[in-house]
């Protein structure tokens, strides 16, 4: 017998607004008061997690992982246990995204033989033999230079999966998914907001902690500044997206011909449209005032490709053209009127930066001394000091290679480091293919694409995706768009 009261909703089937290449079966959503009600406690749970993941320095501190994992793997748990209890189906089956899951949890398995030390000795690094020597006992050994690193790392891998996985059951429904990117968006001009004032009262500082790297930019409550420049430009593709939706649906409905849309967004601009042109303008600047180069670059690349994408279809290539280029110059106009440090240094340094040039090319050596095998993952502060050369100066300790592409080949073997990359890549693709088979909702995953795209360019010059408010904040919407890629008229529930 049911465990719930028998009373339930079952969505109707919608006019046919788009195609798919899938199964002509309708999915039947079949939700209960109860489920809804629970959906609904998780999904604003779920925010207030997101919202607070930035505040701690950027979630990059043991204290703030540890409550990241509690709070996020509670919530899977409870709602895996709902699954089972009220007797539902996953709103987004894993069958839907078996390559990439399959990767995964193979990289979950490895991380794991790293760490144990009942592997055959030959697999073990001799760092542990030698270490053993010095002190005169013998210590377990493993494939993983520093088994406290690499269970760490993985704490921190199992958290992103988490926020993943909530976020593709959550925003199957398309109401929900908009939701959580608008107020994604809002925590990101929160942020931004508070990093320009902290700039003009308290430089110097990061939340109430001296941080000498901090004066003269903005950082927000990041200890790096080019870690919140990548929080920032993804909160501003954001903004920007949620904007032009916005004045898209303003413009239809103002019933006008396409030479008249001019004066309708700026009618629109003067009202509720203030407001969303406001936050484009404060995370803007705050990204411009970080003076991050990399993060910049990526941010403009992530908003070309986001225009790519919208003026893909012919049907909407007229209708959002113009909102692009105002927006467009708009951008331009704040990066000119508060970019004089971002052209300065792009000037005094140039576009690539020698020394973390130096530290990628060191890594990449380090590689080659263990490919299969690795070093464990999130080892690179104690592998670096192994092979570190006269191209890098003395002074300093390095804790990230400033690539996590060579960074996971070191950590993980440049076998699981693919296949790492590989599952996100794919489901990067995945959002790709819903840009051009969806008809409906289409936002989600131009939007999702063009964020991966965004991410995936800075962290080859940065660690930005190692800082976990960044990477949960991107898993988040990679799960929505990868949830809003598949046609509704499909059934993925599993």
């Amino acid at each position: 017998m049911p465990l719930v009261p028998t009373k339930f909703s079952v969505s109707l089937p919608m006019p046919n607004t788009e195609s798919s290449k899938g199964p002509s079966k309708r999915a039947a959503t079949i939700q209960t008061p109860v489920s809804d009600l629970l959906d609904g406690i998780l999904f604003w749970f779920f925010v207030l997690g997101l919202a607070w993941s930035p505040f701690w320095l950027g979630a990059h501190a043991p204290i703030a992982w540890g409550i990241n994992a509690f709070l996020f793997s509670t919530l899977v748990i409870i709602h895996e246990l709902s699954v089972i209890l009220l007797r539902r189906s996953h709103a987004v089956g894993l069958r839907q995204i078996t390559t990439p899951a399959v990767l995964f949890f193979i990289v979950l398995i490895w991380i794991g033989l790293q760490n144990a030390t009942w592997t055959p000795a030959v697999t073990h690094h001799p760092i542990w033999e030698l270490a053993g020597s010095v002190l005169g006992q013998h210590l377990p050994a493993s494939i993983s230079v520093n088994r406290d690193l690499t269970e760490l790392a993985l704490i921190r891998l199992v958290t992103a999966a988490s926020v993943f996985w909530l976020s593709l059951q959550l925003c199957r429904d398309p109401k929900r998914a908009y939701k959580l990117v608008q107020m994604i968006s809002f925590i990101c001009i929160a942020y931004a907001a508070y990093g320009l004032i902290a700039y003009v009262l308290m430089p110097g500082h990061t939340l109430w902690f001296e941080n000498p790297s901090a004066k003269g930019y903005v950082t927000s409550t990041f200890y790096n500044k080019n870690s919140f420049g990548t929080y920032a430009g993804i909160g501003l593709v954001v903004t920007c997206a949620i904007a032009l939706r916005y004045f898209r649906d303003e413009a239809l409905k103002a019933g006008v011909p396409f030479k008249y849309r001019l004066a309708s967004i700026i009618e629109t601009s003067g009202k509720a449209g203030a407001l969303k042109l406001g936050g484009v303008f404060i995370i803007a600047v705050a990204l411009v005032a970080t003076a991050s180069r990399g993060a910049m670059f990526a941010t403009l690349f992530g908003l070309f490709v986001f225009g790519l994408l919208t003026t893909q279809s012919k049907k909407q290539r007229n209708d959002q053209r113009i909102t692009i280029v105002i927006g467009a110059l708009l951008l331009a106009a704040t990066f000119v009127a508060f970019g004089d440090e971002l052209l300065g240094r792009v000037s005094e340094l140039g576009v690539v930066d020698g020394t973390r040039l130096a530290i990628s090319t060191i890594t990449l050596g380090s590689i080659l001394n263990s490919p299969l095998l690795g070093f464990g993952d999130g080892t690179f502060v104690d592998v670096f000091p192994m092979f570190r050369n006269l191209s890098v100066a003395i002074d300093g300790r390095w804790e990230m290679a400033h690539n996590s592409y060579v960074e996971a080949f070191q950590g993980l073997g440049v076998i699981a480091g693919s296949m790492l990359i590989a599952s996100i890549v794919l489901l990067t693709f995945k959002c790709l293919n819903g840009t051009k088979t969806r008809q409906a909702n289409l936002m989600l995953p131009r939007l999702a694409t063009s964020i991966s795209l965004l991410v995936g360019i800075h962290s080859l010059v940065d660690f930005s995706l190692q800082i976990q408010a960044v990477a949960l904040t991107f898993m988040a919407i990679l799960g929505t768009g990868v949830a809003q890629s598949m046609s509704s008229k499909i059934s993925t529930v599993g």
